[in-house]
Protein backbone atom coordinates (compact mmCIF):
# COMPACT_ATOMS: atom_id res chain seq x y z
CA UNK A 1 0.00 0.00 0.00
CA UNK A 2 1.65 3.47 -0.96
CA UNK A 3 0.59 6.34 1.70
CA UNK A 4 0.67 9.79 0.84
CA UNK A 5 1.56 12.10 3.78
CA UNK A 6 0.95 16.01 3.28
CA UNK A 7 4.61 17.74 3.05
CA UNK A 8 2.71 21.05 3.74
CA UNK A 9 1.72 19.90 7.25
CA UNK A 10 3.61 17.79 9.15
CA UNK A 11 4.00 16.35 12.59
CA UNK A 12 6.70 18.23 14.28
CA UNK A 13 8.28 16.87 17.61
CA UNK A 14 10.92 18.40 19.43
CA UNK A 15 13.45 15.38 20.69
CA UNK A 16 15.16 16.99 23.80
CA UNK A 17 17.82 14.53 23.86
CA UNK A 18 21.67 15.39 26.15
CA UNK A 19 24.56 16.30 23.39
CA UNK A 20 26.63 17.53 26.13
CA UNK A 21 26.76 16.54 30.27
CA UNK A 22 27.46 13.40 31.54
CA UNK A 23 24.26 11.87 29.64
CA UNK A 24 25.80 12.61 26.39
CA UNK A 25 27.36 9.50 25.86
CA UNK A 26 24.84 8.32 24.67
CA UNK A 27 23.05 10.97 23.00
CA UNK A 28 23.92 10.13 19.70
CA UNK A 29 22.05 6.75 20.25
CA UNK A 30 18.83 8.63 21.02
CA UNK A 31 18.86 11.04 17.79
CA UNK A 32 19.68 7.65 15.51
CA UNK A 33 16.88 6.26 17.13
CA UNK A 34 14.77 9.09 16.55
CA UNK A 35 15.65 8.69 12.86
CA UNK A 36 14.55 5.27 12.55
CA UNK A 37 11.02 6.16 14.49
CA UNK A 38 10.25 8.88 12.42
CA UNK A 39 10.99 6.94 9.02
CA UNK A 40 8.73 3.91 10.31
CA UNK A 41 6.04 6.29 11.40
CA UNK A 42 6.15 8.22 8.12
CA UNK A 43 6.35 4.89 6.60
CA UNK A 44 2.68 3.92 7.82
CA UNK A 45 1.09 6.81 6.93
CA UNK A 46 2.72 9.57 9.52
CA UNK A 47 0.88 10.61 11.97
CA UNK A 48 -3.36 11.66 11.36
CA UNK A 49 -1.51 11.73 7.99
CA UNK A 50 1.09 14.04 8.38
CA UNK A 51 4.65 13.56 7.85
CA UNK A 52 6.73 13.30 11.08
CA UNK A 53 9.94 15.55 11.33
CA UNK A 54 11.73 16.26 14.48
CA UNK A 55 14.28 18.74 15.90
CA UNK A 56 16.72 18.05 18.62
CA UNK A 57 16.98 20.23 21.10
CA UNK A 58 19.88 20.19 23.60
CA UNK A 59 18.93 18.42 26.90
CA UNK A 60 22.08 18.26 28.60
CA UNK A 61 22.44 21.60 28.69
CA UNK A 62 21.46 23.93 32.12
CA UNK A 63 17.72 23.17 32.59
CA UNK A 64 16.70 27.10 32.13
CA UNK A 65 18.16 27.32 29.11
CA UNK A 66 16.50 24.04 27.30
CA UNK A 67 13.54 25.29 28.53
CA UNK A 68 14.65 28.85 26.75
CA UNK A 69 14.89 27.21 23.58
CA UNK A 70 12.20 25.25 23.67
CA UNK A 71 9.83 27.95 24.57
CA UNK A 72 10.97 29.77 21.72
CA UNK A 73 10.09 26.74 19.47
CA UNK A 74 6.73 26.71 21.09
CA UNK A 75 6.15 30.21 20.38
CA UNK A 76 7.54 29.97 16.81
CA UNK A 77 4.82 27.26 16.12
CA UNK A 78 7.77 24.81 15.39
CA UNK A 79 6.70 22.39 17.48
CA UNK A 80 3.62 20.12 17.63
CA UNK A 81 4.65 17.83 20.57
CA UNK A 82 7.96 17.26 22.96
CA UNK A 83 9.24 13.91 23.45
CA UNK A 84 12.86 12.30 24.11
CA UNK A 85 15.03 11.30 26.91
CA UNK A 86 16.33 14.08 29.57
CA UNK A 87 17.20 14.24 33.20
CA UNK A 88 14.07 15.09 35.87
CA UNK A 89 14.98 18.06 36.31
CA UNK A 90 15.02 19.63 32.92
CA UNK A 91 11.46 18.10 32.36
CA UNK A 92 10.56 20.07 35.75
CA UNK A 93 11.69 23.13 33.70
CA UNK A 94 9.89 22.18 30.23
CA UNK A 95 6.46 21.00 31.95
CA UNK A 96 5.92 25.10 32.32
CA UNK A 97 6.50 25.87 28.84
CA UNK A 98 4.47 23.02 27.26
CA UNK A 99 1.48 23.48 29.38
CA UNK A 100 -1.74 23.53 27.53
CA UNK A 101 -0.09 23.76 24.43
CA UNK A 102 1.72 20.69 23.11
CA UNK A 103 1.42 17.18 24.12
CA UNK A 104 4.83 15.97 25.99
CA UNK A 105 5.95 12.21 25.81
CA UNK A 106 9.21 11.59 28.37
CA UNK A 107 10.39 8.90 28.01
CA UNK A 108 13.35 8.29 30.90
CA UNK A 109 13.00 6.33 33.60
CA UNK A 110 11.77 8.57 36.47
CA UNK A 111 10.46 8.97 40.67
CA UNK A 112 7.60 8.72 39.42
CA UNK A 113 4.61 10.84 40.17
CA UNK A 114 3.99 13.23 37.30
CA UNK A 115 0.35 14.09 37.21
CA UNK A 116 0.15 17.37 35.24
CA UNK A 117 -1.99 17.30 32.21
CA UNK A 118 -0.21 16.49 28.66
CA UNK A 119 3.04 14.89 30.05
CA UNK A 120 3.01 11.35 29.03
CA UNK A 121 5.47 9.10 31.03
CA UNK A 122 6.82 6.41 29.35
CA UNK A 123 9.83 5.44 31.27
CA UNK A 124 10.18 3.22 34.69
CA UNK A 125 9.42 4.15 38.17
CA UNK A 126 11.04 2.60 41.24
CA UNK A 127 7.90 0.64 42.57
CA UNK A 128 7.82 -1.69 39.17
CA UNK A 129 12.15 -1.49 38.61
CA UNK A 130 13.81 -0.96 41.66
CA UNK A 131 11.38 -2.69 44.24
CA UNK A 132 11.55 -5.96 42.14
CA UNK A 133 15.10 -5.85 41.52
CA UNK A 134 16.04 -5.57 45.09
CA UNK A 135 13.61 -8.00 45.93
CA UNK A 136 15.33 -10.70 43.90
CA UNK A 137 19.03 -10.07 44.76
CA UNK A 138 17.82 -10.16 48.47
CA UNK A 139 16.29 -13.69 47.44
CA UNK A 140 18.97 -14.89 45.28
CA UNK A 141 22.09 -13.60 46.42
CA UNK A 142 21.11 -12.46 49.85
CA UNK A 143 21.68 -8.82 49.37
CA UNK A 144 20.52 -6.96 52.30
CA UNK A 145 22.75 -4.28 52.89
CA UNK A 146 22.90 -1.68 50.75
CA UNK A 147 24.61 1.62 50.46
CA UNK A 148 23.02 4.56 48.08
CA UNK A 149 24.99 6.87 45.52
CA UNK A 150 23.45 9.13 43.62
CA UNK A 151 24.10 12.58 41.44
CA UNK A 152 22.62 15.69 43.86
CA UNK A 153 19.25 16.23 41.66
CA UNK A 154 15.21 14.86 41.79
CA UNK A 155 15.16 11.87 40.71
CA UNK A 156 18.00 10.12 42.69
CA UNK A 157 16.65 11.97 45.47
CA UNK A 158 13.32 10.84 45.17
CA UNK A 159 14.03 7.89 44.12
CA UNK A 160 15.90 7.39 47.41
CA UNK A 161 13.36 8.10 49.41
CA UNK A 162 11.35 5.35 47.63
CA UNK A 163 14.55 2.86 48.45
CA UNK A 164 13.90 3.59 51.67
CA UNK A 165 10.27 2.32 52.05
CA UNK A 166 11.31 -0.31 49.75
CA UNK A 167 13.84 -0.90 52.37
CA UNK A 168 11.36 -0.99 55.46
CA UNK A 169 9.38 -3.61 53.55
CA UNK A 170 11.98 -5.97 52.22
CA UNK A 171 13.48 -6.00 55.57
CA UNK A 172 16.52 -4.54 54.04
CA UNK A 173 19.49 -2.34 56.15
CA UNK A 174 20.42 1.16 54.33
CA UNK A 175 24.05 1.23 55.44
CA UNK A 176 24.59 4.45 53.99
CA UNK A 177 23.48 7.56 51.59
CA UNK A 178 25.48 9.99 49.56
CA UNK A 179 25.25 12.54 47.17
CA UNK A 180 27.59 14.02 44.31
CA UNK A 181 26.82 17.12 41.97
CA UNK A 182 25.83 16.40 38.68
CA UNK A 183 28.48 16.23 36.30
CA UNK A 184 31.67 17.39 38.66
CA UNK A 185 31.50 15.50 42.27
CA UNK A 186 33.73 14.08 44.17
CA UNK A 187 33.65 10.28 43.17
CA UNK A 188 36.48 9.67 45.16
CA UNK A 189 35.17 10.81 48.49
CA UNK A 190 31.83 8.76 47.41
CA UNK A 191 34.09 5.86 46.98
CA UNK A 192 35.74 6.38 50.58
CA UNK A 193 32.65 6.25 52.37
CA UNK A 194 31.36 3.17 50.10
CA UNK A 195 34.33 1.63 51.06
CA UNK A 196 34.21 2.00 54.58
CA UNK A 197 30.42 1.10 54.93
CA UNK A 198 29.07 -2.17 56.19
CA UNK A 199 26.88 -3.50 53.13
CA UNK A 200 26.62 -6.23 50.35
CA UNK A 201 25.90 -3.99 47.78
CA UNK A 202 26.24 -0.57 46.31
CA UNK A 203 22.56 1.16 44.77
CA UNK A 204 23.36 3.55 41.84
CA UNK A 205 21.37 6.57 41.01
CA UNK A 206 24.35 8.45 39.02
CA UNK A 207 23.72 9.39 35.12
CA UNK A 208 25.68 8.53 32.47
CA UNK A 209 29.51 9.46 33.06
CA UNK A 210 29.30 9.96 36.80
CA UNK A 211 28.44 6.04 36.39
CA UNK A 212 31.27 5.47 34.56
CA UNK A 213 33.63 7.38 36.58
CA UNK A 214 32.17 5.65 40.09
CA UNK A 215 32.43 1.78 37.74
CA UNK A 216 36.45 2.83 37.59
CA UNK A 217 37.51 4.29 40.95
CA UNK A 218 35.34 1.25 42.90
CA UNK A 219 36.84 -1.48 40.90
CA UNK A 220 40.16 0.14 41.36
CA UNK A 221 39.84 -0.01 44.50
CA UNK A 222 39.05 -3.60 44.08
CA UNK A 223 35.25 -2.98 45.63
CA UNK A 224 33.71 -5.21 42.49
CA UNK A 225 35.39 -8.12 44.36
CA UNK A 226 33.49 -7.96 47.63
CA UNK A 227 30.04 -5.94 47.07
CA UNK A 228 27.80 -6.06 44.11
CA UNK A 229 26.67 -2.92 42.19
CA UNK A 230 22.62 -2.39 41.00
CA UNK A 231 21.49 0.51 38.91
CA UNK A 232 18.61 1.30 36.77
CA UNK A 233 19.93 3.50 34.34
CA UNK A 234 23.30 1.91 33.16
CA UNK A 235 23.64 1.25 28.61
CA UNK A 236 25.77 -0.18 26.54
CA UNK A 237 27.84 3.33 26.51
CA UNK A 238 28.50 3.52 29.70
CA UNK A 239 30.06 -0.47 29.94
CA UNK A 240 32.25 0.40 27.35
CA UNK A 241 33.43 3.64 29.09
CA UNK A 242 33.54 1.94 31.88
CA UNK A 243 36.02 -1.12 30.60
CA UNK A 244 35.45 -4.77 31.01
CA UNK A 245 36.99 -5.46 34.37
CA UNK A 246 35.19 -2.42 36.32
CA UNK A 247 31.56 -4.00 35.03
CA UNK A 248 31.95 -7.16 37.58
CA UNK A 249 29.18 -7.67 39.73
CA UNK A 250 27.11 -4.95 38.24
CA UNK A 251 23.22 -5.76 37.82
CA UNK A 252 20.75 -3.86 35.59
CA UNK A 253 17.25 -3.31 35.71
CA UNK A 254 15.17 -2.06 32.58
CA UNK A 255 12.35 -2.49 30.17
CA UNK A 256 14.71 -2.84 27.44
CA UNK A 257 17.89 -4.67 26.72
CA UNK A 258 20.05 -4.64 23.05
CA UNK A 259 20.16 -8.56 24.01
CA UNK A 260 16.47 -9.62 24.78
CA UNK A 261 15.86 -12.25 22.59
CA UNK A 262 12.07 -11.27 22.08
CA UNK A 263 10.95 -11.40 18.50
CA UNK A 264 10.31 -7.86 18.42
CA UNK A 265 13.09 -6.72 20.54
CA UNK A 266 15.41 -8.46 17.59
CA UNK A 267 13.71 -7.31 14.78
CA UNK A 268 14.50 -3.73 16.20
CA UNK A 269 18.29 -4.22 16.18
CA UNK A 270 17.59 -6.02 12.88
CA UNK A 271 15.67 -2.36 11.44
CA UNK A 272 18.14 0.06 13.15
CA UNK A 273 21.43 -1.54 11.93
CA UNK A 274 19.62 -1.80 8.55
CA UNK A 275 19.14 2.63 8.28
CA UNK A 276 22.51 3.28 9.84
CA UNK A 277 24.74 0.36 8.87
CA UNK A 278 26.91 -1.37 11.23
CA UNK A 279 28.96 1.37 12.75
CA UNK A 280 25.91 2.88 14.30
CA UNK A 281 25.37 4.51 18.14
CA UNK A 282 25.17 1.58 20.16
CA UNK A 283 21.68 1.11 20.58
CA UNK A 284 20.69 1.32 24.52
CA UNK A 285 17.70 1.40 27.05
CA UNK A 286 17.98 5.14 26.69
CA UNK A 287 17.98 5.35 23.17
CA UNK A 288 15.48 2.72 22.67
CA UNK A 289 12.90 4.98 25.23
CA UNK A 290 13.24 7.77 22.36
CA UNK A 291 11.63 5.53 19.97
CA UNK A 292 9.14 4.41 22.56
CA UNK A 293 8.08 8.43 22.82
CA UNK A 294 7.39 8.44 19.17
CA UNK A 295 5.33 5.31 19.19
CA UNK A 296 3.03 6.73 22.21
CA UNK A 297 2.53 10.03 20.06
CA UNK A 298 1.41 8.08 17.41
CA UNK A 299 -0.98 5.66 19.56
CA UNK A 300 -2.24 8.43 21.19
CA UNK A 301 -2.74 10.28 18.25
CA UNK A 302 -4.46 8.37 16.74
CA UNK A 303 -6.63 6.68 19.52
CA UNK A 304 -8.02 10.28 20.03
CA UNK A 305 -8.66 10.81 16.35
CA UNK A 306 -6.99 14.48 16.27
CA UNK A 307 -3.86 16.58 18.05
CA UNK A 308 -5.78 18.82 20.21
CA UNK A 309 -3.86 18.44 23.85
CA UNK A 310 -7.83 18.27 25.55
CA UNK A 311 -8.70 15.19 23.76
CA UNK A 312 -4.88 13.67 24.16
CA UNK A 313 -5.44 14.47 27.78
CA UNK A 314 -8.94 12.85 27.63
CA UNK A 315 -7.73 9.62 25.49
CA UNK A 316 -4.17 8.20 27.28
CA UNK A 317 -5.38 5.94 29.82
CA UNK A 318 -5.63 2.74 28.20
CA UNK A 319 -3.50 3.45 25.78
CA UNK A 320 -1.33 0.67 24.79
CA UNK A 321 1.03 -1.02 22.12
CA UNK A 322 3.23 -3.58 21.13
CA UNK A 323 6.72 -3.18 20.78
CA UNK A 324 10.34 -3.86 21.63
CA UNK A 325 9.72 -3.77 25.54
CA UNK A 326 6.32 -6.04 24.56
CA UNK A 327 3.04 -5.12 25.53
CA UNK A 328 3.16 -1.06 27.11
CA UNK A 329 -0.07 0.46 28.42
CA UNK A 330 -0.93 3.82 30.26
CA UNK A 331 -2.59 3.66 33.33
CA UNK A 332 -3.67 7.17 33.55
CA UNK A 333 -0.67 9.62 32.10
CA UNK A 334 2.12 6.69 33.14
CA UNK A 335 2.91 3.47 31.25
CA UNK A 336 3.24 0.04 32.65
CA UNK A 337 5.57 -2.62 30.72
CA UNK A 338 7.99 -5.44 31.68
CA UNK A 339 11.14 -4.88 33.31
CA UNK A 340 13.83 -7.21 33.12
CA UNK A 341 17.02 -7.77 35.18
CA UNK A 342 20.57 -7.95 33.69
CA UNK A 343 24.15 -8.16 34.80
CA UNK A 344 27.08 -6.82 32.63
CA UNK A 345 28.52 -9.20 30.73
CA UNK A 346 31.51 -7.22 29.22
CA UNK A 347 30.37 -4.78 26.58
CA UNK A 348 26.85 -5.90 26.92
CA UNK A 349 24.09 -7.30 29.20
CA UNK A 350 22.94 -10.95 30.05
CA UNK A 351 19.39 -11.07 30.83
CA UNK A 352 18.60 -13.34 33.70
CA UNK A 353 15.03 -13.04 35.05
CA UNK A 354 11.73 -11.00 33.97
CA UNK A 355 10.74 -8.98 37.44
Amino acid sequence: MTFVLSRDDTWRVAMVIPLQGPAGLFGPSCEAIAELAAHELNSAGGILGREVSFEIVDGGAAPEVVAGELAALVDAGRVDAVSGWHISSVRHALAPVVAGRVPYAYTSLYEGGEQRPGIFCSGETPRLQIEPALRWLRDNLGARRWFVVGDDYVWPRASTAAVRRFAHELDLRIAGEAFVGLGGGDMSGLIRRVEAAECDGVLMLLVGHDAVEFNRRFAARGLHERMLRFSPLMEENMLLASGRPATRNLFVAAAYFRSMVTADALDLVSRYVRLHGQDAPALNNAAESCYEGMQVLAGLASRAGNGHLPDLNAAIDGVAYSGPRGTVEFHGQQARQRVHLAVADGYDFEVITRL
